[in-house]
């Protein structure tokens, strides 16, 4: 999964308007979803000039999109190189998998301890949708935003304002990483099995069982991508 040399390559972007939105917040919110829907791949440099002419903003607004989007850990900044989308190491991604697990195990067992019926109900619906969904497309996009709306119908049901901030920061850090275990033949078929059962346990109010299962979850998509990075040779540090 080489990243092209230029931005103009990989994005087929156009200037911000100047008038809907802060430039700021255009800016970032335009290499947000460029890196997240993976126009702009790991390893991509993200060249100042290129961003200026392409987006029609200015260098300090630019400069502080990337410093916006380091801070998140989508973008990173590599000595002699500038600015480039983040491509987690090996034990980064191990680190980024385990705290996945905790946490949305706990999720699980906070959305099943104070979910109502009608979320529990609308849970069911959303990993039907996503076993549909992962069926029916080979395109990753689709298939995240599906597991996407599993995760707001658990993130409404659990009612933790903490909770969801910690995760929402997570979840685009590990999006990538996501894209990786699914994008292997049979991870997401797999996937929408180990959700099911998820909610199955949630359904019963097994509030222990259904964060193990959802840890379980976690932890099987880690083996599959972390064996992915491995073999495409990523640094372990």
């Amino acid at each position: 999964m080489t990243a092209p040399n230029t931005l103009a390559e990989a994005w087929a972007s156009t200037p911000v308007d100047r008038v809907a939105a802060p430039l700021r917040e255009q800016v970032i919110a335009a290499l947000r979803t460029a890196i997240l829907d993976f126009q702009l791949r790991p390893g991509q440099r993200l060249v100042e000039r290129e961003l200026i002419e392409q987006l029609g903003v200015s260098r300090t607004t630019v400069r502080e999109a990337l410093r916006e989007l380091t801070s998140e850990g989508l973008v990173t900044v590599v000595p002699q190189r500038g600015a480039v989308v983040s491509a987690p190491s090996l034990a980064e991604a191990e680190d980024l998998y385990e705290i996945r697990a905790v946490l949305e195990s706990i999720l699980v067992e906070r959305f099943v301890e104070r979910a109502t019926d009608a979320q529990l109900e609308r849970l069911t619906k959303a990993v039907e949708y996503f076993a549909e969904v992962t069926a029916g497309t080979s395109d990753i996009r689709v298939v995240l935003d599906a597991k996407d709306s599993f995760y707001a119908v658990l993130v409404e049901g659990a009612a933790s304002p903490a909770l969801q901030n910690i995760i929402e920061g997570l979840q685009a850090r590990v999006r990538i990483l996501r894209a990786t275990s699914m994008s292997e033949p049979g991870r997401a078929e797999e996937a929408a099995e180990e959700l099911r059962l998820v909610v199955v346990a949630a359904s019963k109010r097994e509030a222990a069982e259904a964060a193990r299962l959802c840890a379980a979850h976690v932890r099987n998509a880690a083996k599959t991508a972390l064996k992915h990075l491995r073999a495409e040779g990523v640094e372990t540090v």
